[in-house]
């Protein structure tokens, strides 16, 4: 990245605080047994200075090679693999624009955007940041702009393993000679992919089996990752939302659009959008189109492959989901998808079937109470037969209105705003998710500073740990059951397991 390109806010540093801001702190860190061994870490010790409003805030951006990154996209129409995605990489990975021809759709802001394209998206909003910095020292966190999902749409399918991981592993490779790497050993390194993270997480080595391996290198595992899925078996990937169509420039348009999804008239209870999935056993999808089919106020969206073309149409999406009360929202390809941001968007009550579709997923965008803006109808409830109009049709009309509001409300945090503006008192998905990420790096370095190492942290309770921090220990205790135990990988963690699961 062009340096000229930052916007640098730096303001002046007293003689005592630019001192300060360069004190380091060196720990020695022991193994598992207590023993010290012979390697010493250097944490800087980062001073704020109160009167700098970027203070605390700032970000250093990684100049990384250009084929990391923006290479890839100018380049993609000559990879076969991601020739279709270029029209979708335009205008800053928001894709074309969209005509309001239906009037579904308002006349500003309107993108048809690819749901995988958030990493394009956060770098293009992220070279605009006001608080970015050169200066390694005073940087809350450290952003590195590796197209990480694009890179691995290039190659996924008919390429072997190697191929599939020489970008990773190289951008690794490259991040370790760093000195700025080195100060916290890349815990205070973030980056954003656009894919779920079962694509980076390969399990073998075997070029049969699915995606790269980014995840699981071991310095990767240092590092935060932002992804549109998360593992609730990790700790250092965190989802943040899939984009949406609608990237607004101004306040003015997100008030609008929020009190048009007020008043438009819903007409149908509850709608889903989507196609059956009859190659998998654990899918209830065939049940929800049954029972829309078979409802009177229920209202279908057929996405099979005959009708694919109507699902991918923004206007038709968004229209059924404006004129319906409730969404239906079950786990997609993946845990995750799209449409429950796109039912939101539209002003309406998404319903889940499955916890890890949404409530421990995006706990930095989300209130912690999850009946205030959803409705959770479990998988094995629909299983039983169990009647999604009968269920939906108890909610009294005064509670379906507060729940509406919540939805309505959430939307700034779901959207993410055109970068060649900027909201003024809103914060949008990019603003919440940075912050995030700055409150954690932050944490991460006190600690170190403090000698904890939260070595203690088992990786198949990363879900609950999302959760915990929010101070939701009932809503872990709610989901246990969804997911399923893992075993441990010794003996220890097990002890430990045993003591974090008394305290829940």
């Amino acid at each position: 990245m062009d340096n000229k390109s930052y916007v640098f806010q730096q303001s002046h540093i007293s003689v005592i605080g630019l001192f300060c801001a360069f004190l380091s702190l060196c720990l020695l860190y022991s193994n598992n047994n207590g023993v010290f061994i012979d390697k010493v870490i250097c944490i800087n010790s980062l001073q704020i200075n109160k009167s700098d409003p970027c203070g605390g805030r700032y970000i250093y951006v990684y100049n990384l090679p250009p084929r990391f990154n923006v290479d890839m996209v100018t380049e993609c129409k000559r990879n076969q693999k991601t020739s279709g995605m270029c029209t979708f990489t335009m205008n800053g990975g928001f894709g074309p624009p969209l005509n309001n021809t239906e009037g579904v759709l308002s006349d500003h802001g309107w993108y048809a955007t690819d749901h995988f394209n958030v990493e394009i998206i956060f770098y293009n909003r992220m070279k605009r940041y006001e608080c970015l910095t050169n200066d390694s020292s005073i940087a809350a966190a450290f952003f590195v702009p590796f197209f990480v999902g694009f890179d691995l749409a290039r190659y996924i399918g008919d390429f072997n393993v190697s191929v599939r991981d020489a970008g990773s592993v190289e951008v690794v490779n490259w991040l370790l000679t760093r000195k700025e790497w080195k100060n916290m050993n890349g815990k205070d390194h973030f980056l954003v992919g656009g894919r779920p993270t079962w694509d980076l997480r390969r399990k073998t080595d075997e070029n049969s089996d699915w995606g790269n391996k980014f995840l699981s290198l071991p310095a990767a595992k240092n590092m935060s990752f932002l992804l549109v899925e998360s593992s609730p078996y990790g700790l250092n990937d965190f989802a943040i939302p899939y984009p949406t169509y609608f990237h607004p420039s101004k306040d003015s348009e997100v008030f609008e659009w929020q009190e048009r999804m007020r008043k438009t008239e819903r007409k149908w209870l509850f709608s889903f959008a989507g196609a059956p999935r009859p190659g998998d056993p654990n899918s209830i999808r065939s049940l929800l189109i049954s029972q829309c089919n078979n409802s009177r106020v229920g209202k279908l969206l057929e996405c099979a492959v005959a009708d694919e073309r109507k699902c991918r149409s923004p206007s038709n999406v968004l229209k059924m989901f404006q004129r319906s009360v409730f969404c239906l929202q079950p786990e997609g390809d993946s845990a995750t998808r799209r449409s429950a941001f796109d039912s939101i968007l539209a002003g309406c009550i998404p319903v889940f079937f499955h916890p890890g579709s949404f409530y421990t997923q995006y706990t930095w965008h989300l209130p912690k109470n999850y009946t205030t803006y959803s409705v959770f109808i479990s998988n094995n409830d629909i299983r039983k037969n169990v009647s999604i109009e009968e269920r939906l049709s108890r909610i009294d009309p005064k509670t379906i209105d507060m729940m509406r509001e919540k939805v309505i409300s959430l939307i700034p945090r779901m959207i993410y705003a055109d970068p060649d503006s900027k909201l003024e008192t809103l914060e949008d998905a990019f603003d919440v998710s940075l912050k995030a990420i700055i409150r954690r790096v932050t944490k991460l370095r006190q600690e170190m500073i403090d000698g904890r190492t939260n070595d203690d942290l088992i990786e198949i309770y990363g879900w609950k740990y999302a959760l915990m921090e929010q101070g939701d220990y009932a809503a872990v205790r709610e989901w246990e059951p969804y997911f399923p135990k893992l075993k441990p990988v010794n003996s220890s963690a097990q002890s430990v397991i045993n003591k974090q699961e008394e305290q829940t």
